[in-house]
């Protein structure tokens, strides 16, 4: 048992050791201009106390400010930006929520300024319980910089945004800007010779485990297309010569999830498509050799089973979803439980008929003990709103019932979830790589009860790795732990080449792997 004190000081620990050493960078009202729009510099007054404040409407779209920073220090790989707003209106109330986004770019000498241009994504917060508070609300906690050049930042709300449901002004007071030092670089398991990727990563005890598929392409059905595997014992630095998990002729072989049975062997979910469509549950006990041990019959056929784990009195589990991504409703979601280890499954799907709007795909989920379980899903909703942002899922009963929700998880695009809760500090960690602009491996940690029945109170990211800006030629972390580390691999390049990479995060409040 954790007590909230030291769970607060794990928590605030781990977000420090990512914090910057330089100090931060502000831009105050008087320092911006008006960039698109009518919005106005105004006073905000209470008493005898008076703040210059750019008036952002509540109901007319499409104003901004901006203004540009100097002074990055040389050893900076990116900042952080983030916004002081409040307002005086009577109305505000945490019922009522607000949105903003950023635009950076950089005066880069040689290079057009529109280059670096990055639009960032939606950021939701709740207002305060009443008038003259201010809030801090991080828009971006990781752009990547050239630290010499002038960094153009231009602020603005969103208040066609459907989250945005104050529709009284509110007061943009100050942007501050803090330096960050660059992610350490991933370590390579598999360079980018071929079409590498979604990879799958486990632990079996101190052994790394990485399964990977390559073909030519960002495809899934071609028949070049198989499943590899190495291992590494020294923390993923080094890695074993490949071997062979899956060639089925006449398909693509993808590995799609992963896990352990309850005597800690690996077991590993490989989607085969071809003329048919499959989902085979392949067994390890060394991360070379694998068995195939079942091929279920389900009577939905799931694009993919995602990561398996335990729950006490239902036996091993794993989340999947079935779907076309088109625009009718036919998409769901489920489980398969097994109660022999994997060799027989049982499906019971939880939500059928949804639009792509509500569909959650990808699924990665945790036991937290007492029958609750949480789950995080990608979402396949594009566009620059807080309608592309995360699901989760909960049960309270070990999985018999199940509620979705929307989480305020919106610097996402095509983002495959990974969760890892640990043990020692009960801190809860979901990773996901930000495709496209960006491309950043974000981190968010947690402790559970502040989100379960809250899911619009995930905390800020932070950036623990990048790699390709090219949308789908990168992403889809999958991760595990051994001790105090955390350990993510995704793959990153352009096509035809992209590579399978592993990165080492220091646990939330651990020492970590030195």
């Amino acid at each position: 048992m954790h007590s909230p004190l030291s769970s607060l000081a794990l928590l605030t620990s781990t977000l420090a050791c990512f914090a910057a050493e330089n100090p931060p960078l502000f831009l105050n009202a008087n320092q911006m201009s008006i960039v698109t729009g009518k919005p106005s510099l105004v006073l905000m007054s209470g008493g005898s106390t008076h703040i210059p404040v750019w008036s952002m409407s509540g109901g007319t779209d499409g104003q901004s400010v901006g203004g540009v920073i100097t002074g990055l220090p040389p050893d900076c790989g990116g900042v952080k930006v983030e916004i002081t707003v409040t307002t005086t209106d009577p109305e505000t109330s945490p019922a009522l929520e607000d949105v903003y986004r950023v635009h950076l770019s950089q005066l880069v000498e040689g290079a057009p300024f529109t280059e670096r241009h990055y639009l960032g994504n939606p950021v939701r917060t709740a207002l305060p319980a009443a008038p003259f508070h201010s809030r801090n609300i991080v828009l971006e906690s990781y752009y990547e910089v050239v630290p010499d050049a002038p960094l153009m930042i231009r602020v603005q709300r969103e208040p066609a945004d459907p989250a945005d449901t104050f529709t009284k002004p509110t007061g943009l007071a100050v942007v501050k800007v803090t330096p960050v030092k660059a992610p350490t670089r991933a370590h390579v398991v598999q360079e980018a010779q071929g079409y590498n990727s979604w990879p799958m990563l486990q632990a079996i005890g101190d052994k790394l485990v990485c399964v990977y598929s390559r073909g030519s392409a960002h495809t899934i059905h071609e028949d070049s297309r198989a499943t590899y595997a190495r291992t590494s014992t020294d923390g993923g630095k080094t890695w074993t010569a490949e071997t062979l998990v899956a060639s089925s002729p006449g398909y693509g072989d993808v590995p799609v999830g992963k896990g352990l049975d309850s005597t800690g062997a690996m077991l590993l979910w490989v989607r085969r498509v071809g003329p048919e469509w499959h989902e085979d549950l392949y067994r390890s006990t060394d991360g070379v050799k694998f068995t195939l041990i079942s091929t279920p019959k389900l009577d939905v056929r799931p694009v993919q089973i995602t990561d398996v784990f335990a729950v006490p009195s239902v036996g091993l589990m794993a989340l999947w979803f079935a779907g076309n991504y088109g625009t009718d409703a036919t998409n769901s979601w489920g489980m398969v439980t097994s109660k022999d280890d994997g060799k027989t499954w049982t499906q019971t799907p939880i939500e059928s008929g949804l639009p792509k709007e509500q569909w959650p795909t990808e699924p990665a989920a945790v036991y937290l003990g007492d029958g609750k379980i949480l789950a995080i899903a990608r979402t396949e909703m594009g566009g620059p709103s807080t309608v592309r942002s995360q699901f989760q899922m909960i049960s309270t009963d070990y999985g018999k019932t199940w509620t979705r929700a929307q989480t305020n998880i919106s610097d996402v695009a095509a983002s495959t979830p990974s969760l890892i809760l640990d043990a020692k500090t009960g801190l809860l960690s979901l990773y996901y790589y930000q495709r496209g602009k960006g491309g950043v491996l974000r981190r968010r940690v947690v402790e559970p009860k502040h989100v379960f029945t809250h899911p619009l109170l995930w905390p800020v990211s932070e950036a623990v790795a990048t790699g390709s800006e090219i949308a789908y030629d990168a992403g889809n972390v999958n991760t595990t732990v051994i001790g105090d580390t955390h350990y993510l691999s995704f793959y990153s390049g352009k096509a035809p080449d992209t590579a399978v990479l592993v990165s080492v995060v220091e646990a939330p409040g651990g020492e970590g792997k030195k």
